[in-house]
């Protein structure tokens, strides 16, 4: 990654582990440009019919793969929309990582409209790994903002990892599930706001098919002036089981929203909720302070914990 930046590869670092050009498939995006770009036997990657985003197209069986999309915004006041397509063929068994990463030093704001289409096809298996951070001094917010449809085919698995490190001063999260026959779905979403960050969480899952299966788990921290907002439907439109849980760590005088929704359209689906959101234990702090820990070191050992 000579042609890289030290910017470029601490963003990239943060949000996908990346030091290096990765091995396999891979697009790295940057302001709105494929800077770097690999197809693998099994897996191309290259511009959609639109040419305004991806096509991420896998083959039936591929297993033990890993694809790279990473985007990095470094352009002061610059506002990056891309749509991408994955298509994860019959009885795959690949990882994506994709994420955002926003470098921005001025008043201007600069942001990322992400819009994925992700359709897994019957007997299928996908890890989806997505993480975002911002950093830099200046006073123009860092915005992004995800949209995820996804369609799983009978018998087809997923699992979503959904990341805000920090430094996300606005974000809208959509994500539209679509879960077939014996189809299931987990995402896993963790995030952290401070400052006067928003964060607006909006899930729908539309559980199809018979026993198939759909998961929300939501983690947050909410510090200083910040607001979250965390909305989950889950529709059971069959014999199905859904879930949605959500638990949060309200701090100094920020704010949550819990939001879940159940909508029963059939007698045999199972759909549950819980959600807590309270402050941290103060026997806790006390425990690990009493082990040498200042207040501060004792609550970033709690965050941490929890946020994992």
């Amino acid at each position: 990654m000579n042609n890289i930046g030290v910017i470029d590869k601490q963003l990239l670092n943060a949000i996908s582990g990346l030091t290096k050009i990765p091995q396999g498939a891979f697009n790295i995006r940057k302001d709105g440009q494929a800077i770097l770009r690999r197809s693998s036997p099994n897996i191309y990657v290259g511009p959609n019919a639109e040419n305004n985003g991806l096509l991420v197209d896998i083959k039936p069986g591929t297993r033990n793969e890993t694809v790279h999309v990473p985007v990095i915004v470094t352009q002061s006041g610059f506002h990056d929309k891309v749509y991408n397509t994955f298509i994860v063929g019959a009885g795959a068994d690949i990882t994506i990582i994709a994420g955002c990463g926003i470098h921005n030093e001025s008043h201007s704001d600069s942001g990322h409209d992400g819009i994925h289409e992700i359709i897994v096809k019957k007997g299928a298996r996908l890890k989806y790994i997505e993480k975002h951070y911002g950093e830099g001094k200046g006073l123009g917010k860092r915005i992004l903002n995800p949209t995820t449809k996804i369609v799983l085919e009978a018998g087809a698995t997923a699992e979503m990892e959904m990341v805000q490190i920090k430094g996300v001063d606005d974000t809208l999260r959509k994500t539209v599930a679509d879960i077939g026959d014996k189809a299931n779905l987990k995402i896993v979403e963790r995030l952290m706001t401070h400052g006067d960050q928003k964060a607006v969480s909006d899930i729908k899952l539309n559980i199809e098919g018979k026993g198939a299966s759909g998961q929300v788990l939501s983690r947050s921290v909410a510090r200083d002036n910040s607001m979250q907002v965390f909305k989950a439907a889950l529709v059971g439109k069959n014999e199905c089981v859904g879930h949605v849980e959500c638990d949060a760590i309200l701090m100094d005088k920020a704010r949550i929203q819990s939001i879940p929704e159940l909508n029963a359209e059939n007698t045999e689906a199972i759909l549950t909720h819980e959600a807590a959101i309270g402050k941290i234990a103060g026997e806790q702090l006390v425990k690990l302070m009493s082990l040498g820990l200042t207040e501060k070191e004792a609550i970033d050992v709690i965050l941490e914990g929890f946020l994992k």
